[in-house]
C-alpha cells in the first residue's frame, strides 16, 4: 500500500496510535529493526522520527524518540532501536517486545532533516553509531523513487561489527557509494588507524564544497559538532549542512 506523507494532517500527527510488532531485525548485537503494523499511519518523509510510549499494568509509562528508518512508501512502518547501557525503554523494544505485542506510536515529527527526491544534485551522509537510521531512511526513499541523485554515506562505529544495515548497505545502489570508519577496532588490512573522523576522512570521500553538495549529518552530539565543524572548515555552506543529535535520555 503506498503511503504520501501529508505534512499538514496534525491531528493524526499529534494522536497516540496503537502499533503492532510484526518483525525484528537484528542489525548487530546491539541494535535491532522493529517492523510495526499501524494502520492509521499518516505517511512520512524521510529523515523524520516518531514518539513511543510504554504504559506498564501500574500506570508507569516511558516515551523516547527514534527515527524512522523505513521509506515513505513502504507497507510497514520501521524503528531501529539501539539498546543504551541500562535504558529501561530500549531494552525491553531490542529485547522484550515480540511479536504481536502492541505499543504506542506517535508522529511522523520533524520537517528540517528531511530529503526528497530531487531535492539536490548530491549528497552527503555523515552517521555515527544509530545516527545511521534516518540516513538508511533517505537511501530507501531514493531507492524507492529511482532518484539518480548521487548519494554518499560515510559510517562511523566503533568496530566492524557495529555496522548497521550491512546485508543491504553491501548490495548497493547505482549512485550510492558507502565507506565506514571505525573508531576502536579496524578490520584487517585497513591502512587507516581506527580513531574519530577526522579531515581527511571527509576531503578523501567527499565532493569537494564548490560542488554544494547537501550535507545531513546525525550521531552522537560529540560526532555532529566534529563532524559539521570539518565541512564548515572545509568550505562546505553552512545553509547546506543538516544536522540531528542525539544524546543521553535514560535510554
Amino acid at each position: 500500500m503506498a503511503r504520501a506523507a501529508v505534512p499538514r494532517r496534525l491531528g493524526t500527527r499529534l494522536r497516540w496510535q496503537v502499533a503492532t510488532l510484526v518483525e525484528r531485525r537484528a542489525e548487530n548485537e546491539g541494535a535491532s529493526t522493529l517492523v510495526l503494523d499501524v494502520p492509521d499511519w499518516p505517511g512520512h518523509l524521510a529523515g523524520q522520527h516518531v514518539d513511543v510510549r510504554l504504559t506498564a499494568e501500574d500506570g508507569y509509562s516511558a516515551q523516547r524518540s527514534y527515527s524512522l528508518a523505513s521509506a515513505p512508501d513502504a507497507r510497514h512502518v520501521e524503528i531501529t532501536v539501539q539498546r543504551v547501557g541500562d535504558g529501561e525503554v530500549s531494552a525491553y523494544l531490542v529485547d522484550g517486545l515480540a511479536v504481536g505485542d502492541p505499543m504506542e506510536l506517535r508522529g511522523p515529527v520533524g520537517g528540517w532533516f528531511v530529503w526528497s527526491a530531487g531535492q539536490a544534485d548530491r549528497v552527503l551522509l555523515l552517521g555515527g553509531g544509530s545516527g545511521v537510521v534516518p540516513l538508511m531512511a533517505m537511501i530507501r526513499a531514493r531507492r524507492a523513487a529511482a532518484d539518480p541523485t548521487p548519494f554518499r554515506l560515510l559510517h562511523s562505529v566503533r568496530s566492524p561489527a557495529d555496522r548497521y544495515y550491512l546485508p543491504e548497505l553491501r548490495r548497493g545502489d547505482p549512485g550510492l557509494t558507502t565507506e565506514f570508519l571505525y573508531t576502536r577496532t579496524s578490520p584487517d588490512g585497513r591502512s587507516r588507524p581506527p580513531g574519530r573522523i577526522r579531515q581527511e576522512d571527509i576531503t578523501g570521500f567527499a565532493w569537494p564544497p564548490e560542488t554544494s553538495p547537501m550535507c545531513y549529518v546525525c550521531g552522537p552530539t560529540g560526532f555532529v559538532e566534529t563532524a559539521a565543524d570539518l565541512l564548515t572548515g572545509l568550505g562546505h555552506d553552512p545553509d547546506h549542512i543538516r544536522t540531528e543529535r542525539f544524546g543521553p535520555s535514560g535510554g
